[in-house]
């Protein structure tokens, strides 16, 4: 205790934050992932009858990944091992692993491995796993926020389940809070905390299905609030937004999240929705995107999904992309707006990429075919005497400028690449 706390606060500290106070004590306490964990399960059954094979437990941060592990270290009679690829090094492990193998020569005892963070191991580290995971030495209980179909190497992925944990729903965050509010044990009970409707809606907004952010957002709203004179601690919205300020969205740059906001930003584009496409760029802005990769992103899309439909989108696509440059953040974000209610409401033909796509796939699959002679270029006598350039019609010497010669390699034939749905240039 110092000078400045008091004695409730100073064991509180003690007793560490408050989302790992409330952490479930059992399998019925664990909320919000009743599609893995409800009774009867097939998930659930393993982790009562103590029958689990190898896990990569996938979920965003909150979820209830590490919680879980929890609930698995009471339930089995394996010795179980918790680990961080955030803490612990590579020599750690390996002296866990080798005293895992041999308690399983000496006594014939399982060892469950629980790794936090697995995707934190490089390809190469992850290697390590496999021959006891092979041998039986461990049941690897692995857990990330990434996708493992990217992070996790494929044999260990081939010799694992991969549990989906969900973010939390709003009902599951609801009932996680008024536990915390109620609990005088673990929880904030003791403090007779009033938490209006308003106030509970917010905090469990701020969680964004984490809860983790919502428990220890509850406990600093808690302590940092001044009681009334009656003693009990008073929390309406108001109050609660003084408290904890700006929320802040999950957006990791790096990761799946990265993807998958930017993948719904250009299908709005594509779908010609200028409301998904502006909600999707202020989710990226809000989170901390790059106004340069967004910019970049909406060229390619000028040219790949809208071209001759409409080809002024590349100019102003370009526009954008100079704008981005030259006026930055926060201003570039309205030439950004600019750009992507222009963008979705052009029309949409994506004939020149299906054409160049088309094209790459004849120019794989055909190799070097020889150009035809007429098409040559003929700068010797040598060559003229060879038939480059033979036949070839200038168009210009054509009254309408049009000529009907083929352009194509011979075994190509009379083969249409571009064929664009709208009239448009050389439609």
């Amino acid at each position: 205790m110092d000078l400045f706390s008091t004695s409730d606060e100073a064991k509180l500290k003690v007793r560490g934050p408050l989302a790992d106070r409330m952490r479930p004590q059992s399998l019925d306490e664990l909320l919000g992932q009743d599609e893995v964990l409800a009774p009867g399960r097939p998930l659930r059954v393993a982790i009562e009858q103590d029958t689990l094979s190898s896990l990569i437990l996938w979920g965003p941060p909150g979820s209830g990944k590490t919680s879980l592990a929890h609930l698995i270290a009471r339930h089995t009679k394996a010795h179980f091992e918790p680990f961080s690829a955030v803490t612990s090094g590579i020599p750690e492990l390996r002296r866990m692993l080798q005293a895992a193998e041999q308690r399983r020569r000496v006594n014939g005892r399982r060892t469950i491995l629980f790794v936090d963070e697995i995707h934190r191991f490089n390809k190469a580290q992850q290697d390590a796993f496999l021959p006891y995971v092979e041998s039986g030495a461990i049941t690897l209980i692995g857990a990330t926020t990434e996708n493992p179909s990217f992070e996790v190497i494929s044999p260990l992925l081939s010799r694992s389940l991969v549990v989906l944990l969900q973010p939390l729903s709003e009902a599951a965050l609801l009932k996680i809070l008024e536990r915390a509010l109620v609990d005088h044990q673990r929880g904030l009970g003791q403090y007779k905390v009033d938490l209006n409707e308003e106030a509970l809606r917010k905090l469990v907004a701020f969680a964004n299905g984490d809860a983790r952010v919502g428990l220890n957002a509850l406990e600093f709203a808690v302590l940092h609030t001044a009681p009334e004179k009656s003693g009990r601690i008073h929390l309406d919205g108001a109050a609660l937004a003084a408290a904890l300020q700006k929320k802040s969205l999950r957006y990791d740059k790096g990761g799946e999240e990265h993807y998958n906001l930017i993948s719904a930003f250009i299908k709005s584009l594509r779908d010609s929705d200028p409301d998904g496409a502006l909600y999707w760029l202020a989710r990226m802005l809000e989170g901390g995107e790059s106004p340069r990769f967004i910019a970049r992103r909406m060229v390619i899309l000028a040219s790949e999904d809208i071209g001759n439909a409409q080809p002024m989108a590349l100019v102003v696509a370009n526009a954008v992309a100079q704008a981005v440059e030259f006026v930055g953040l926060p201003e570039c974000q309205l030439n950004l707006a600019h750009g992507v209610t222009y963008l979705a409401t052009c029309p949409k033909d994506n004939a020149s990429y299906q054409g160049l796509m088309e094209a790459t796939r004849d120019a794989e699959e055909h190799g070097n075919l020889p150009v035809p002679l007429h098409l040559r270029n003929a700068p010797t006598s040598l060559m003229r005497d060879l038939g480059y350039g033979k036949g070839y019609r200038y168009v210009h010497e054509d009254p309408e400028a049009k000529t009907e010669q083929t352009h194509l390699p011979e075994k190509l034939g009379q083969k249409r690449y571009y064929r664009p749905r709208r009239p448009g240039p050389q439609a």
